[in-house]
């Protein structure tokens, strides 16, 4: 089944190395965050990074801070002035050239890093003020070469919407990746039509888009239309999934069960499915109800579909959100 990765996949994940407990922080310490290290790390591959030891800062060390402009930062010694800014951007596009291609699933990096931060780092610009829009220099080189990487900072894995969302895209991203490693458009039609219901409940619009990609799949090269079905795929994720948006998916894989069910199951889905828009149950009790009904009927184009049966690991971590 398309949706279950197997027992044999790795989900790959780098890691802030200070995040995962490591002393490598500036002061010597650490920020070791329980949900990465004892929840993510039972079902996924750890790798943990820290740009600054790594290109040979130390720790402890002197603290650094991003100055200039947020575009083009120099990443600066507080105290002694020592301007890093060449060296870490010359480490930071040779290190994450070298992780091996289709393995890496998603990344999380270091809140306000002048190196890893994802988001909103200050950047100085002299007399005490600055910009709160800046980027680490290493986390600037990973995105610059992998754009379509699910990339999150680990405060924001605390809202549950950012969290579910994360760990939707790095599963799909290792199934992209499977795909990617022995692609064929038989195995792409497959993948498509197994994750339909998954696109239509994150970007109704970008799935139209890969349907037409799929159905003319045979005009394109290979390897443009890897790139273009990769690319699409992976942006259509990031917009996170609503209610109204489940609604619609749910009610249309009630309408293709309908021919199998009694009145009164119909009418049970369909009151689950109202208790989950008033917010009176989960979204995995009308989707377990209908993949109960899916399982006992084996129905073509439903069984495989991923949005009813996540990877059990996916599910857990969904769980665990």
């Amino acid at each position: 089944m398309i949706g279950n990765l197997g027992k044999e996949t790795i989900i790959t994940i780098g890691v802030s190395a200070c995040l995962l407990g490591e002393k490598v922080r500036y002061d010597g310490g650490h920020k070791g965050d329980r949900y990465i290290t004892d929840t993510l790390g039972r079902y996924c591959q750890l790798v943990p990074v820290c740009p600054e030891v790594e290109l040979g800062m130390g720790a402890p060390r002197e603290a650094v801070r991003l100055e200039g402009m947020p575009d083009a930062p120099r990443m600066v010694g507080i105290e002694s002035g020592t301007d890093w800014t060449t060296r870490m951007n010359r480490f930071s596009r040779k290190h994450v050239s070298q992780f091996k291609p289709l393995l890496l699933a998603g990344y999380i990096l270091k809140e306000g890093s002048p190196s890893c931060g994802l988001k909103r780092v200050p950047v100085f610009r002299g007399r005490g003020k600055s910009w709160r829009n800046g980027r680490g220099l290493y986390a600037a080189a990973l995105l610059e070469r992998y754009p379509l990487l699910p990339v999150e900072e680990e405060s924001r894995l605390c809202d549950i919407r950012v969290r579910e969302n994360f760990i939707v895209r790095i599963f799909a991203c290792s199934r992209l990746q499977q795909l990617l490693r022995h692609f064929s458009l038989n195995r792409l039609i497959r993948f498509h039509t197994a994750h339909k219901y998954l696109l239509q409940a994150h970007s109704p619009g970008h799935y139209k888009i890969l349907e037409q990609l799929v159905s003319g799949a045979k005009s394109y090269r290979p390897a443009t239309l890897r790139q273009q079905y990769s690319s699409i795929f992976m942006e259509a994720l990031r917009y996170k999934t609503t209610i109204s948006k489940n609604i619609r998916v749910l009610r249309a894989i009630l309408r293709e069960l309908r021919s199998y069910l009694s009145a009164a199951e119909k009418e049970d889905i369909s009151r689950v499915i109202e208790d989950y828009r008033r917010q009176l149950v989960p979204l995995v009790v009308p989707i377990a109800l209908l993949r109960h009904r899916v399982n006992i009927h084996k129905i073509d184009g439903l069984c495989d579909q991923v949005y009813l049966d996540p990877p059990p690991a996916e599910l857990m971590l969904r769980n665990y959100a």
